[in-house]
Protein backbone atom coordinates (compact mmCIF):
# COMPACT_ATOMS: atom_id res chain seq x y z
CA UNK A 1 0.00 0.00 0.00
CA UNK A 2 1.19 3.41 -1.11
CA UNK A 3 1.24 6.09 1.56
CA UNK A 4 2.38 9.43 1.89
CA UNK A 5 3.83 11.01 4.55
CA UNK A 6 1.64 13.72 6.39
CA UNK A 7 2.21 17.13 7.52
CA UNK A 8 0.95 20.14 8.76
CA UNK A 9 3.19 22.35 7.61
CA UNK A 10 1.23 24.09 4.62
CA UNK A 11 -1.52 25.35 6.95
CA UNK A 12 0.31 26.12 9.60
CA UNK A 13 1.88 29.07 8.30
CA UNK A 14 -1.52 30.78 8.02
CA UNK A 15 -3.83 31.19 11.00
CA UNK A 16 -6.76 32.74 9.10
CA UNK A 17 -6.20 29.80 6.21
CA UNK A 18 -9.81 28.86 6.76
CA UNK A 19 -11.68 31.12 8.11
CA UNK A 20 -14.26 32.86 5.47
CA UNK A 21 -12.73 35.98 4.01
CA UNK A 22 -10.51 36.22 7.09
CA UNK A 23 -8.45 38.95 5.35
CA UNK A 24 -11.56 41.51 4.07
CA UNK A 25 -11.32 43.69 6.76
CA UNK A 26 -6.94 43.74 7.46
CA UNK A 27 -5.66 46.94 5.59
CA UNK A 28 -4.59 46.28 1.64
CA UNK A 29 -0.61 46.70 3.13
CA UNK A 30 -1.03 44.76 5.84
CA UNK A 31 -2.60 42.02 3.86
CA UNK A 32 0.26 41.84 1.03
CA UNK A 33 2.50 41.47 3.85
CA UNK A 34 1.07 38.40 4.85
CA UNK A 35 1.65 36.76 1.46
CA UNK A 36 4.54 38.87 0.13
CA UNK A 37 6.91 35.42 1.03
CA UNK A 38 4.40 32.87 0.13
CA UNK A 39 5.26 30.45 -3.16
CA UNK A 40 3.56 29.22 -4.90
CA UNK A 41 4.46 25.57 -6.05
CA UNK A 42 3.07 22.96 -8.60
CA UNK A 43 3.02 19.20 -7.69
CA UNK A 44 2.67 16.60 -10.87
CA UNK A 45 -0.09 14.04 -10.27
CA UNK A 46 -1.21 11.55 -12.65
CA UNK A 47 -2.46 12.70 -16.03
CA UNK A 48 -3.32 15.89 -16.68
CA UNK A 49 -3.50 16.71 -12.76
CA UNK A 50 -1.55 18.99 -10.81
CA UNK A 51 -1.64 19.95 -7.56
CA UNK A 52 -0.71 23.41 -6.97
CA UNK A 53 -0.01 24.86 -2.63
CA UNK A 54 0.64 28.23 -1.52
CA UNK A 55 -1.09 29.20 1.36
CA UNK A 56 -5.27 28.29 2.21
CA UNK A 57 -6.89 25.38 0.36
CA UNK A 58 -5.28 22.98 -2.00
CA UNK A 59 -5.42 24.14 -5.94
CA UNK A 60 -6.32 21.36 -8.28
CA UNK A 61 -4.97 21.84 -12.17
CA UNK A 62 -5.89 19.86 -15.04
CA UNK A 63 -3.25 21.13 -18.15
CA UNK A 64 -3.42 19.84 -21.28
CA UNK A 65 -4.13 20.60 -25.19
CA UNK A 66 -7.79 21.53 -23.81
CA UNK A 67 -6.25 24.56 -22.02
CA UNK A 68 -5.65 24.76 -18.03
CA UNK A 69 -8.95 23.94 -15.77
CA UNK A 70 -8.29 24.74 -12.02
CA UNK A 71 -10.32 23.76 -8.81
CA UNK A 72 -10.34 26.50 -6.13
CA UNK A 73 -7.61 29.46 -6.20
CA UNK A 74 -6.49 30.71 -2.43
CA UNK A 75 -6.61 34.14 -1.22
CA UNK A 76 -6.93 37.02 -3.82
CA UNK A 77 -3.42 38.81 -3.56
CA UNK A 78 -1.97 35.65 -4.69
CA UNK A 79 -3.74 35.35 -7.97
CA UNK A 80 -0.34 36.64 -9.81
CA UNK A 81 1.37 34.29 -8.26
CA UNK A 82 -1.07 31.18 -8.94
CA UNK A 83 -1.13 32.55 -12.87
CA UNK A 84 2.24 32.78 -13.14
CA UNK A 85 2.64 28.91 -12.24
CA UNK A 86 -0.28 27.70 -14.15
CA UNK A 87 1.93 29.70 -17.12
CA UNK A 88 4.75 27.14 -16.06
CA UNK A 89 2.05 24.41 -16.90
CA UNK A 90 1.06 25.90 -20.20
CA UNK A 91 -1.26 28.89 -20.10
CA UNK A 92 -1.54 31.20 -17.06
CA UNK A 93 -5.29 32.02 -17.93
CA UNK A 94 -7.45 29.23 -16.47
CA UNK A 95 -10.92 28.14 -18.70
CA UNK A 96 -12.61 27.11 -15.68
CA UNK A 97 -12.83 27.61 -12.19
CA UNK A 98 -14.35 25.42 -9.73
CA UNK A 99 -14.94 26.47 -6.12
CA UNK A 100 -15.40 23.28 -3.65
CA UNK A 101 -17.43 25.95 -1.44
CA UNK A 102 -17.55 29.47 -0.09
CA UNK A 103 -14.27 30.22 1.93
CA UNK A 104 -12.04 33.14 1.05
CA UNK A 105 -9.18 30.63 0.97
CA UNK A 106 -10.89 28.40 -1.97
CA UNK A 107 -12.75 31.63 -3.27
CA UNK A 108 -10.56 34.13 -3.37
CA UNK A 109 -9.07 34.42 -6.64
CA UNK A 110 -12.45 34.08 -8.36
CA UNK A 111 -12.42 38.16 -9.42
CA UNK A 112 -9.08 37.91 -10.73
CA UNK A 113 -9.38 34.78 -13.16
CA UNK A 114 -12.77 36.10 -14.52
CA UNK A 115 -12.37 39.83 -14.98
CA UNK A 116 -8.10 39.20 -16.13
CA UNK A 117 -7.82 36.14 -17.24
CA UNK A 118 -11.69 35.18 -19.22
CA UNK A 119 -12.27 32.52 -17.18
CA UNK A 120 -15.94 30.70 -16.30
CA UNK A 121 -16.58 29.90 -12.73
CA UNK A 122 -18.40 26.60 -11.21
CA UNK A 123 -19.89 25.90 -7.97
CA UNK A 124 -23.25 24.62 -5.82
CA UNK A 125 -25.81 26.98 -6.02
CA UNK A 126 -25.58 27.72 -2.75
CA UNK A 127 -22.32 28.80 -3.16
CA UNK A 128 -22.96 31.68 -4.99
CA UNK A 129 -26.03 32.34 -2.41
CA UNK A 130 -23.15 32.78 0.11
CA UNK A 131 -20.91 34.95 -2.17
CA UNK A 132 -24.00 37.14 -3.22
CA UNK A 133 -24.74 37.69 0.44
CA UNK A 134 -21.34 38.99 1.08
CA UNK A 135 -21.25 43.17 0.61
CA UNK A 136 -17.16 42.82 0.46
CA UNK A 137 -17.38 40.10 -3.09
CA UNK A 138 -17.04 41.28 -6.10
CA UNK A 139 -20.01 40.61 -8.57
CA UNK A 140 -17.14 39.50 -10.97
CA UNK A 141 -16.35 36.51 -8.09
CA UNK A 142 -19.37 34.87 -8.35
CA UNK A 143 -19.87 31.46 -9.96
CA UNK A 144 -21.48 31.74 -13.27
CA UNK A 145 -22.64 28.18 -13.65
CA UNK A 146 -24.29 26.55 -10.66
CA UNK A 147 -25.33 22.86 -10.30
CA UNK A 148 -27.62 21.42 -7.20
CA UNK A 149 -26.43 17.85 -7.68
CA UNK A 150 -23.35 17.73 -10.10
CA UNK A 151 -22.15 18.46 -13.25
CA UNK A 152 -19.29 16.35 -15.59
CA UNK A 153 -16.65 18.31 -17.78
CA UNK A 154 -14.66 16.76 -20.39
CA UNK A 155 -11.62 17.93 -20.68
CA UNK A 156 -8.32 16.95 -21.97
CA UNK A 157 -8.49 13.73 -22.70
CA UNK A 158 -10.04 13.33 -18.71
CA UNK A 159 -13.89 13.12 -17.14
CA UNK A 160 -14.28 15.44 -14.39
CA UNK A 161 -16.88 14.35 -11.90
CA UNK A 162 -18.11 17.16 -9.85
CA UNK A 163 -20.53 16.14 -7.16
CA UNK A 164 -21.99 18.08 -4.46
CA UNK A 165 -22.08 16.27 -1.17
CA UNK A 166 -25.45 17.65 0.98
CA UNK A 167 -23.75 18.34 4.26
CA UNK A 168 -20.57 18.36 5.55
CA UNK A 169 -18.08 20.94 5.50
CA UNK A 170 -20.82 23.80 4.38
CA UNK A 171 -24.14 23.58 2.46
CA UNK A 172 -22.16 24.02 -0.16
CA UNK A 173 -19.57 21.37 -0.26
CA UNK A 174 -18.19 19.71 -3.75
CA UNK A 175 -15.56 16.99 -4.73
CA UNK A 176 -13.66 16.68 -7.98
CA UNK A 177 -12.50 13.14 -9.15
CA UNK A 178 -10.70 12.70 -12.43
CA UNK A 179 -11.70 9.38 -13.60
CA UNK A 180 -9.16 8.41 -15.83
CA UNK A 181 -6.55 9.18 -14.03
CA UNK A 182 -8.20 8.06 -10.50
CA UNK A 183 -7.73 11.26 -8.35
CA UNK A 184 -9.81 12.96 -6.08
CA UNK A 185 -9.66 16.30 -4.85
CA UNK A 186 -11.93 16.53 -1.63
CA UNK A 187 -11.99 20.21 -1.02
CA UNK A 188 -12.70 21.09 2.73
CA UNK A 189 -13.87 17.45 3.47
CA UNK A 190 -10.49 16.51 4.17
CA UNK A 191 -8.30 17.82 6.23
CA UNK A 192 -4.99 15.75 6.09
CA UNK A 193 -3.66 14.49 9.94
CA UNK A 194 -5.35 17.81 11.12
CA UNK A 195 -9.19 18.39 13.04
CA UNK A 196 -11.23 19.65 10.37
CA UNK A 197 -13.04 22.89 10.31
CA UNK A 198 -16.95 22.52 10.08
CA UNK A 199 -18.75 25.61 9.41
CA UNK A 200 -21.72 24.71 11.73
CA UNK A 201 -23.06 28.72 10.56
CA UNK A 202 -23.17 27.80 7.27
CA UNK A 203 -24.81 24.52 7.56
CA UNK A 204 -21.94 22.43 8.05
CA UNK A 205 -22.49 19.78 11.17
CA UNK A 206 -19.95 16.66 12.32
CA UNK A 207 -22.84 13.86 11.49
CA UNK A 208 -23.24 15.17 8.13
CA UNK A 209 -19.58 15.40 7.33
CA UNK A 210 -18.82 12.05 8.67
CA UNK A 211 -21.70 10.87 6.29
CA UNK A 212 -20.41 12.54 3.40
CA UNK A 213 -16.83 11.49 3.84
CA UNK A 214 -18.39 7.60 4.01
CA UNK A 215 -20.12 8.41 0.71
CA UNK A 216 -16.66 9.74 -0.50
CA UNK A 217 -14.78 6.64 0.83
CA UNK A 218 -17.04 4.35 -1.00
CA UNK A 219 -16.31 6.12 -4.52
CA UNK A 220 -12.80 5.47 -4.41
CA UNK A 221 -10.27 2.73 -3.93
CA UNK A 222 -6.77 2.18 -2.72
CA UNK A 223 -5.13 3.57 -5.82
CA UNK A 224 -7.13 6.95 -5.98
CA UNK A 225 -4.84 9.98 -5.18
CA UNK A 226 -6.61 12.27 -2.78
CA UNK A 227 -6.03 15.74 -3.18
CA UNK A 228 -6.90 17.26 0.50
CA UNK A 229 -8.55 20.95 1.30
CA UNK A 230 -5.55 21.34 3.55
CA UNK A 231 -2.45 18.97 3.86
CA UNK A 232 -0.14 16.57 1.84
CA UNK A 233 -1.45 14.56 -0.83
CA UNK A 234 -2.86 11.46 0.30
CA UNK A 235 -4.46 7.97 -0.02
CA UNK A 236 -7.62 5.80 0.96
CA UNK A 237 -6.27 4.22 4.26
CA UNK A 238 -4.99 7.95 5.58
CA UNK A 239 -8.79 8.98 4.42
CA UNK A 240 -10.51 5.98 6.70
CA UNK A 241 -8.20 6.84 9.34
CA UNK A 242 -9.32 10.70 8.87
CA UNK A 243 -12.98 9.56 9.56
CA UNK A 244 -12.19 7.17 12.41
CA UNK A 245 -10.73 10.12 14.19
CA UNK A 246 -13.61 12.11 13.34
CA UNK A 247 -16.34 9.22 14.61
CA UNK A 248 -14.22 8.40 18.27
CA UNK A 249 -14.12 11.97 19.34
CA UNK A 250 -17.70 12.60 18.06
CA UNK A 251 -18.31 9.17 20.28
CA UNK A 252 -16.59 10.21 23.53
CA UNK A 253 -17.51 13.63 23.55
CA UNK A 254 -21.28 12.72 22.94
CA UNK A 255 -21.48 10.50 25.79
CA UNK A 256 -19.79 12.75 28.37
CA UNK A 257 -22.11 15.37 27.27
CA UNK A 258 -24.99 12.90 27.87
CA UNK A 259 -23.80 12.31 31.28
CA UNK A 260 -24.70 15.72 31.86
CA UNK A 261 -21.31 17.37 31.52
CA UNK A 262 -20.86 20.98 30.35
CA UNK A 263 -18.30 22.09 27.82
CA UNK A 264 -15.93 23.37 30.14
CA UNK A 265 -15.76 20.27 31.96
CA UNK A 266 -15.30 18.14 28.63
CA UNK A 267 -12.78 21.11 28.20
CA UNK A 268 -10.69 20.19 30.82
CA UNK A 269 -11.01 16.63 30.66
CA UNK A 270 -9.73 16.95 27.20
CA UNK A 271 -9.41 14.05 24.51
CA UNK A 272 -7.52 10.93 24.68
CA UNK A 273 -3.56 11.76 24.03
CA UNK A 274 -3.59 9.63 20.93
CA UNK A 275 -5.09 12.50 19.33
CA UNK A 276 -2.66 15.45 20.42
CA UNK A 277 -0.82 15.54 17.20
CA UNK A 278 -4.15 16.58 15.47
CA UNK A 279 -4.24 19.76 16.89
CA UNK A 280 -3.21 22.87 14.90
CA UNK A 281 -2.87 26.51 15.32
CA UNK A 282 -6.92 27.09 13.54
CA UNK A 283 -8.59 23.93 14.86
CA UNK A 284 -6.75 23.17 18.73
CA UNK A 285 -8.23 20.26 20.69
CA UNK A 286 -10.21 22.88 22.64
CA UNK A 287 -12.19 24.33 19.57
CA UNK A 288 -12.46 20.77 18.14
CA UNK A 289 -14.14 19.53 21.27
CA UNK A 290 -16.60 22.44 20.92
CA UNK A 291 -17.61 21.71 17.73
CA UNK A 292 -18.22 17.75 18.54
CA UNK A 293 -19.96 18.98 21.79
CA UNK A 294 -22.26 21.91 19.77
CA UNK A 295 -23.68 18.02 17.27
CA UNK A 296 -23.40 16.10 20.25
Amino acid sequence: MKTVPRSKNMVMAALFAIVPFAFSAVNTAVAQDQFADVEVKATAIKGSVHMLTGMGGNIGVSAGDDGILIIDDQFAPLAEKIAAQLGQLGNNAPKYVINTHYHGDHTGSNAFFHSHKGATILAHENVRIRLANDEKVKPEALPAITYEDGIKIHFNGETLHVMHLEVGHTDGDSVVWFEQPNVMHTGDLFFNGMFPYIDQGAGGNVEGYMESVTQLLKKIDDDTVIIPGHGKLSYKAEYKRFLAMIDETFNYVKALKQEGKTLDEVKALGLEDKWADWSWNFITEEKWITTLYTDA
